[in-house]
């Protein structure tokens, strides 16, 4: 269990998830209750029906720590409601976003992002993206319906995962929700780690502002 109690006023680690379907919503219940991570279920819906500030609102509120927080634009890249609510989140003093989720989905219409490590459908870390059966893939970008707003911001650290509470009933919840469970105690152990990743203290700033060039 990596669940910590809060004061009102501390500052809240923050899990970012691009999927807001039910399905998804019903494995990260799972996931987060195996890890001792607090779901915000109201941020669950195609499109997110939670403007930013009422996202952090319900943020604050958590009596404990890590929160997870499910951010969908549709599918339509012209939906600014997903951006404009994770850009919030990245730079609320009163929040510190881990990691972000990054959802794969079989769809051409994104440019896609480059992740720092993915999670296969066995639950273990590679080091390229998968695609949304949790399949290795030969690229470093992972695409998705929502993953292109991640490309607009500085997220810390970018996880490409499977099609959540899917992947051919890999991770379906009735058994667990495994391979989201692996991806929450991955983000939980590499944010204990200042070189999880590519993000060392030296190197973080510079890999963030390369890591979309990389093919």
């Amino acid at each position: 269990m990596h669940r910590r109690r809060l004061l009102p006023e501390a500052t809240r680690r923050v899990i970012v998830v691009t999927d807001g379907d039910h399905m998804a919503f019903r494995a990260l219940r799972v996931a987060a209750r195996r890890t001792g991570c607090r779901l915000i279920s109201r941020s669950a819906g195609n499109p997110t029906p939670l403007s930013a500030i009422e996202l952090v609102q319900l943020i604050r509120k958590t009596p404990y720590d890590p929160v997870v927080v499910m951010l969908d634009d549709n599918g339509d890249g012209n939906e600014a409601g997903g951006e404009q609510a994770l850009s919030v989140l990245l730079n609320h003093p009163d929040i510190r976003v881990i990691a972000t989720l990054a959802v794969a989905s079989n769809t051409n219409r994104v440019q896609g992002v480059a992740i720092d490590f993915s999670i296969d459908a066995s639950g273990n870390r590679v080091e390229t993206a998968v695609d949304k059966d949790g399949v290795p893939c030969p690229s470093y970008l992972i695409h998705g319906d929502t993953v292109d707003i991640l490309r607009r911001v500085d997220a810390p650290l970018v996880i490409g995962i499977g099609d959540i509470g899917k992947m051919n009933g890999k991770d379906a919840p009735e058994r667990g929700a495994p391979v989201t469970t692996a991806a929450l105690e991955w983000i939980l152990l590499s944010s204990k780690s200042s070189t999880a990743g590519a993000h060392n203290v030296t190197s973080a700033v510079a890999y963030r502002e390369g890591r979309n060039k990389r093919r």
